[in-house]
């Protein structure tokens, strides 16, 4: 099973979650694909992930998360013992989305939330400050304009990593990443 978890702001209907999604499809993969809406709460984000996997339970799970979907990933691997792809991850929202407090509006809706200091107090509660490296494929693109993928590559030392020269936050090599990604959890 693969649940993708998608970006500060984002929704399923992401370019990735949907390419993802796609890919599993053509190859009668698409039965073990979840993508849920992730609430802007951090907390709730994390019981929407948590309920999916009671949901499925039995299915070995592996989640693909993108930038805070990365940061999601990252809490519920470590506490489920499971297994991540983490594409362009947050390494520390509760610090680097301090600069974005107040209104926000989610790129594939009309909704708008406040945020606010309690979301940043939620993220810097999730923080995982040891994580076990052969739990993660770790993905990033040089080129990333809001994270620098440095910081990620150290984070997740020992991790399988792909460094792609060039790129940007999306990461637009994401296409030809897709083989490895079902490599790694136990679907090719």
């Amino acid at each position: 099973m693969i649940f993708y978890l998608h970006g500060f702001n984002s929704s399923p209907q992401s370019r990735k979650a949907q390419q993802l999604k796609e890919y599993l499809e053509e190859r009668g993969l698409g039965g073990r694909f979840a993508c849920p809406s992730l609430p802007h709460w951090p907390d709730d984000a994390i019981r929407v992930v948590e309920h999916e996997l009671r949901h499925r339970r039995g299915d070995t799970a592996t989640h693909v998360g993108s930038s805070l979907g990365g940061y999601y990933a990252t809490y519920v691997t470590e506490r489920h013992g499971l297994r991540a792809v983490l594409i362009n991850p947050a390494i520390d929202p509760h610090v680097g989305l301090r600069a974005c407090l107040g209104q926000q509006h989610k790129y594939y809706s009309d909704e708008t939330y406040e945020l606010t200091g309690e979301h940043l107090r939620q993220w810097e509660r999730q923080f995982v400050p040891h994580i076990h490296p052969e739990r993660y494929l770790l993905l990033v693109e040089t080129g990333d304009e809001l994270l620098d993928y440095r910081v990620a590559v150290k984070r997740y030392r020992g991790a399988q990593q792909v460094v792609v020269q060039g790129g940007d936050h999306s990461f637009s090599s994401f296409p030809e990443q897709l083989p490895h990604i079902l490599g790694f959890a136990g679907m090719s």
